[in-house]
């Protein structure tokens, strides 16, 4: 599949550099988000979406399907379906057999729990899936107090099916925090023991995250620790574009190493929203909506705010960082909920700008998350649940290709234009 960068408004870039073709935009996302529902078995404490319980104004299935077509008809890449828990919905396998039949590739994340015998050796026969099966802790009892009790032993069963079924590189998906970062290895023996490949996410403090965003965010100590183990591993770990700010500790990491918000990449909600983040579900970042006139592609191309995401963005008070140029500033989601202003640092930002911030915070207005689908109770984290000691292994792994050009990463399939 072949994409056009859109004309209007483009600054001339540099021949190679992937970061700058993609600041101005492209005329479809290379991947989107879409969250399908936000019903979910599971209360997980740092739930981006806060789900729980069931939107009544989900899209229908027919309504869903016509978003289909409209993603063929615009030749995106593949949709990273989520939720919520996608698979309690009951006509996922429906869409998802309806989206790989008209060249839309899925991905989906899901903690396990509908993922029996039969439905993986469905998911194994298309080589138009993957699967990326949800673990906060390489232990139960790292996992649980995150997901919920039984979570890990249901997320273990999901990836022994899955590779019973001779299902290859699904992805084991981790959320980065201060409990589990000691268990990188841990969870890297875990993804090669079931044929999975490891993918390492960040933590952000939108939806529930934002309750637990203080106890669980990685220390600065361990962000080291992050990115060190992320250097030694290279190709072999997939981030997305989750880490982009750790690069100001030297070396850019593997990915896209830009916030790709309505540029590159939005979000779809079960109501058919359009946001321009994945991880902001806020009025700030809502661009549209699938069911108003024009549909999505009218929201992707059209709307104001996506429109003055993709015009050059001038870097605020980081632009005098020497680093700045490798983590742009950090991510938007993560500087917005903790109250930081978007064009300054990351509140995690490694030269320490964003905690030096973070220590006014009596003259921060953090906002707060929108649209609490939780359950009626959450399990609490763990009280007393410090960090585990973090062991480095640098020992050369071997490089396993992915089976499919859904199983890359975003760019998977796109090539700049010539010059």
């Amino acid at each position: 599949m072949t994409m056009e960068l859109i004309a209007e408004h483009q600054a001339p870039v540099k021949p190679g550099r992937l970061v700058d073709h993609f600041e101005s935009g492209l005329d479809a996302p290379i991947c989107l988000t879409w969250e399908l529902t936000y019903a979910c078995n599971l209360s997980c404490v740092h739930c981006l979406s806060s789900s729980g319980r069931r939107d009544p104004r989900e899209l229908s299935t027919e309504e869903c399907k016509a978003v289909i077509d409209e993603l063929e008809r615009m030749q995106v890449f593949y949709v990273n379906i989520g939720g919520g828990e996608p698979t309690v919905r009951s006509d996922f396998w429906e869409l998802l057999d309806y989206a790989t039949a008209h060249h839309v590739g899925v991905k989906f994340s899901t903690n396990g729990v509908k993922i029996t015998p039969e439905r993986a050796a469905q998911l194994a026969a298309n080589d138009y899936v993957d699967v990326q099966i949800s673990l906060d802790g390489a232990t139960a009892e790292v996992n649980d107090a995150i997901r919920g009790g039984r979570s890990y032993d249901t997320a273990i069963r999901a990836m022994a099916n899955l590779r019973d079924a001779g299902m290859k590189n699904f992805k084991l998906s981790v959320v980065c925090t201060r409990t589990n970062i000691g268990q990188l290895d841990d969870f890297k023996a875990l993804a090669d023991e079931y044929g999975a490949q490891l993918r390492l996410t960040r933590l952000r403090p939108s939806g529930r995250g934002a309750d637990v965003w203080d106890e669980l965010h990685p220390l600065p100590e361990q962000q080291r620790e992050l990115y060190d183990w992320l250097v030694a591993h290279g190709d072999q770990v997939l981030t997305g574009d989750s880490f982009f700010h750790l690069s100001a500790y030297g070396q850019a990491l593997p990915g896209l190493n830009l916030c790709g918000a309505g540029r590159v990449v939005c979000l779809i909600d079960p109501v058919g929203d359009v946001y321009a983040c994945p991880f902001a579900i806020h009025d700030e970042f809502l661009a549209g909506n699938v069911r108003d006139t024009g549909g999505f592609a009218s929201v992707w191309r059209e709307s104001d705010l996506f429109t003055k995401l993709r015009q050059p963005q001038s870097g605020g008070a980081c632009s005098s960082c020497q680093f700045y140029d490798t983590c742009k500033g950090g991510c938007m989601a993560a500087k917005f909920f903790t109250g930081l202003p978007l064009d300054g640092p990351d509140p995690e930002c490694v030269q320490g700008y964003g905690e030096q911030m973070l220590k006014d915070k009596d003259k921060l207005t953090p906002p707060k998350p929108m649209g609490d689908h939780s359950h009626r109770t959450s399990p609490p984290v763990r009280s007393g649940m410090g960090p585990v000691k973090v062991t480095i292994s640098r020992k050369k792994q071997v490089s396993q290709q992915p089976v499919h050009a859904c199983a890359e990463d975003p760019l998977t399939g796109f090539t700049p234009p010539a010059g």
